[in-house]
Formats: structure tokens, C-alpha cells, sequence
């Protein structure tokens, strides 16, 4: 078999390089793949935060508030019961179905740039992503689990 036969459809295999200077390349291009606490960091975009301390806190708040969102946009969050059934033959309007396949899709693109932030293998982010969850249960989900036997609006 000589160098240019492949299969059809796949690329030719990569020429190896002794050049100290291409490794070094190739070290830098790759993400850290085990979790590290550093505040020079990429989350979600290239060079973001960068190594700037004020970016990097920029980040985790940004982080922490898609938590946030995306357990205020839950389905069983107190503020989130959008779909109201009509009054006279208990259907669903299809409006209230419009809005609520919306806020479905806000949700779980929301929780997918999450997912891709702590994919950064960074501790800090993964802190207050985790973090940001809890506290956002403690506000929209569990208040209204809590309040059960309460009266309405008194949560």
C-alpha cells in the first residue's frame, strides 16, 4: 500500500512531526480535561474570560444566573404555571401552548449552555452553576411545596 491509497471519504493519515515547536502548538490548542481552579479560564467562548480576575467573576455571576433561570422556568416552579385551562370545556388555549412550548425551549437551551460552561473543567464554574440550581429550587420550587397547606400568594 503507498502513501496516497485511503479509503474514499477519509482523510489521508496525519505526517508526524519531530519539531518541538509543533508539539507545543498542539499543547495549547487543547483543553484542560480534568477539573482545575484557575481564574484563566474559557468558558462558553474563546478567550472568555481570558485571564482577567473581573471577567472570570463576570462569568460565574453569568453562570449563576442561567441556574437561576432555568429552575424559574421549571415546570412545577411557583411562578411558572402558564397553561391555564379555559374555564368552560377545561381545554388548553393555543396560545397558552405556544408560550408554553417557548418557555420549554428557553429552558433547555439555557440548561445546555450550563451543561457547556461546566464542560470548561473549571471548579469555579461548577460551584456555582451547582449552586445556582440549589438556590433557585429554594426559591421557585420549594416555597410552593412548602406552602401546600398555606393559603395562596403567601409564599
Amino acid at each position: 500500500m503507498d502513501d496516497h491509497s485511503h479509503m474514499p471519504g477519509m482523510s489521508p493519515p496525519m505526517q508526524m512531526s519531530n519539531n518541538s515547536n509543533d508539539h507545543h502548538t498542539m499543547m495549547m490548542m487543547m483543553p484542560h480535561m480534568t477539573f482545575s481552579w484557575s481564574k484563566n479560564a474559557e468558558i462558553l467562548f474563546s478567550g472568555w474570560p481570558g485571564t482577567r480576575t473581573g471577567m472570570y467573576v463576570l462569568a460565574l455571576i453569568f453562570v449563576f444566573i442561567l441556574s437561576l433561570l432555568v429552575e424559574f422556568l421549571s415546570d412545577d416552579a411557583a411562578g411558572c404555571k402558564w397553561i391555564v385551562k379555559n374555564k368552560d370545556d377545561g381545554s388548553i388555549s393555543s396560545l397558552r401552548a405556544v408560550l408554553e412550548t417557548i418557555r420549554h425551549g428557553l429552558k433547555t437551551t439555557l440548561a445546555y449552555l450550563i451543561m457547556l460552561a461546566v464542560m470548561s473543567f473549571n471548579v469555579g464554574v461548577l460551584i456555582v452553576a451547582v449552586a445556582g440550581h440549589v438556590f433557585g429550587f429554594l426559591i421557585f420550587r420549594s416555597c410552593r411545596k412548602s406552602s401546600a397547606n398555606l393559603s395562596p400568594g403567601s409564599c
